[in-house]
């Protein structure tokens, strides 16, 4: 029986939760249902039925040199020829790290895990056992993984206190996570004022890319290098995304702010399940084997995601690239935004880098409650108009869109033109 996307979605709902494996797969925030993927190249994907998309997705911001490229593929295939995994040490490990930790100015020695989640949590858990403390700061909108004690509700006013975000979070876990408003720093001011010697850590993402893309507003990072220093708290970058995405050297050499650790992800894997947290030795060494941090994995440095993320760093010091990649997102948010001002229609294209999400709402959006005054039932069906004629964006109106070193002037010129059509059914 030919395969079509509704059969595969029949039988998916029968064997796994929701018919997918992480929630926003589902499509639920944007209606319909999801189309099932037999192969992608470059910045394109196609379903089993073959129709083919442009993809601005690229697995989460993981694929930043498009699908297959073909120095990735062939460290992989050389590495699974040698063996899936070994359970002790491989030279690539070491390779990666030294090529992470000479990129990235905050870093000297780094513990890889498997998935952005384990990094924070492991991060976290550092944190607090350098400083002694327990509570955590965080920002409103920014997304963490889904351990404990990073789902937490946001609540309006300067900072709130956590609220558990998820059934099956204790309320004592979430009660000592506090946030507060991203682009704020009167409230973190205040916040510290009140908690500062009881913080172990202030976690942020530097460019924010899990509500939506927000830039950071000249002198909130260095603010917040400031106050964590003062009252004695860590500064963690989460730099899942922006690691590698932003700059060679992440968000931390693009803005000048160096952080006391950084948790790492979805690039430095190549396609393969790979992240990382890592910092100065003189925390670091507080994780097992030479520390009381016990943290421990199985697939941690899995051979292949190791090659595969050491082919595709060597292949972002290609010179000219990320300059390229800024060029093309800057084209695509102005293109954009001019079709949208041409047919009466209020957006707000938000970008840092390569990233970038289009709001539909008028004026500026600095922090979460601007992305949540945002139309998501607009963009609902914005989305489905895109995905119609072969535009795959984000089925969520709360996440980037990433632009990848495979998308050319040609992708952004179907973008733009299916942009022109979809807003005039929407208006």
């Amino acid at each position: 029986m030919k395969q079509t996307n509704a059969r595969c979605w029949s039988e998916a709902q029968k064997y796994l939760v929701g018919g997918v494996n992480s929630p926003v797969r589902s499509f639920r925030g944007v209606g319909g249902r999801p189309f099932f993927v037999r192969r992608g190249q470059g910045p394109y994907l196609w379903d089993v039925e073959g129709k083919r998309y442009v993809d601005y997705v690229g697995s989460w911001g993981a694929l930043i040199l498009g699908h297959r490229p073909p120095s990735v593929i062939a460290a992989a295939q050389k590495a699974l020829q040698r063996g899936t995994i070994f359970g002790t040490p491989t030279p690539d490990e070491t390779e990666l790290a030294k090529e992470i930790s000479c990129a990235i100015p905050s870093i000297e020695q780094v513990r890889f895990v498997s998935s952005g989640t384990e990094a924070v949590m492991s991060a976290v858990r550092l944190a607090r056992a350098v400083t002694g403390r327990t509570k955590i700061v965080k920002f409103d909108g920014g997304y963490h993984g889904h351990s404990d004690a990073l789902l937490s509700k946001a609540g309006s006013g300067l900072a709130t206190l956590g609220l558990p975000a998820s059934a099956g979070v204790p309320k004592a876990v979430a009660r000592d996570t506090l946030t507060v408003g991203y682009n704020d720093l009167s409230a973190v001011r205040k916040l510290f004022a009140r908690e500062g010697r009881k913080i172990a850590c202030l976690l942020v993402e530097p460019a924010g890319a899990n509500i939506g893309v927000l830039s950071p507003e000249p002198g909130f990072l260095k603010g917040l290098r400031a106050i964590t220093r003062k009252y004695g708290a860590l500064l963690i970058f989460d730099e899942v995304i922006t690691g590698f995405r932003l700059s060679y050297g992440g968000a931390q050499r693009l803005y000048g702010v160096k952080p006391d650790l950084t948790t790492l992800g979805k690039i430095i894997g190549g396609g393969f399940p790979a992240a990382a947290y890592g910092g100065p030795r003189k925390f670091m060494k507080q994780v097992a084997p030479l520390g009381p941090v016990y943290q421990a994995g199985t697939l941690s440095g899995h051979p292949v995601a190791m090659a595969a993320g050491l082919a595709t760093l060597k292949a972002l010091r290609k010179p000219g690239l990320y300059a390229q990649l800024e060029k093309n997102a800057q084209t695509l948010k102005k293109g954009l935004e001019k079709i949208s001002r041409e047919a009466g229609v209020a957006v707000t294209v938000c970008r840092a880098g390569s990233l970038l999400t289009l709001f539909f709402i008028k004026g500026s959006v600095r922090d979460a409650a601007g992305a949540r005054r945002a139309d998501a039932k607009k963009y609902a069906r914005y989305f489905q108009a895109m995905l119609t004629q072969g535009i795959y964006l984000p089925p969520s109106a709360y996440e980037a869109w990433f632009v990848s070193a495979a998308h050319g002037k040609k992708e952004i010129e179907m973008t733009l033109n299916a942009h022109k059509k979809a807003l005039q059914g929407i208006r």
